[in-house]
């Protein structure tokens, strides 16, 4: 899975995820830091990430311009770095799901 980490999860998210997620990175990885929401989803587009945040503002992305890329938001408040990564693992089937049907744009996941 190519996931992109939003800004408001620590980039050592990376760290705590299985190899399935190799292939994800985080905007400070990729040198977006403080870039703007239409930036980061530019970004993604054009190099075929998914983007995981906790904020809203992608999904009226969604809204607006459809997909891709796709949304994975994590409708929590603030997570400590290993309960975002221990979300993601528990949701990984429903995840892999979520990015092979093109009809869906957004994936929300709320706490258990």
């Amino acid at each position: 899975m190519k996931l992109l980490f939003d800004q408001n999860i620590s980039h050592r998210v990376l760290g705590f995820l299985p190899s399935s997620f190799l292939e994800s990175s985080t905007v400070k990885k990729e040198n977006l830091i403080d870039s703007s929401d239409s930036k980061i989803w530019s970004f993604a587009k054009a190099n075929g990430f998914t983007i995981v945040t906790i904020d809203s503002d992608f999904n009226d992305l969604n809204a607006l311009f459809g997909h891709p890329p796709k949304i994975i938001w994590l409708r929590t408040k603030n997570l400590k770095t290993y309960q975002a990564a221990d979300i993601l693992k528990l949701k990984e089937q429903e995840i892999k799901q979520f990015l092979s049907h093109t009809d869906f744009g957004i994936l929300e996941i709320t706490p258990i």
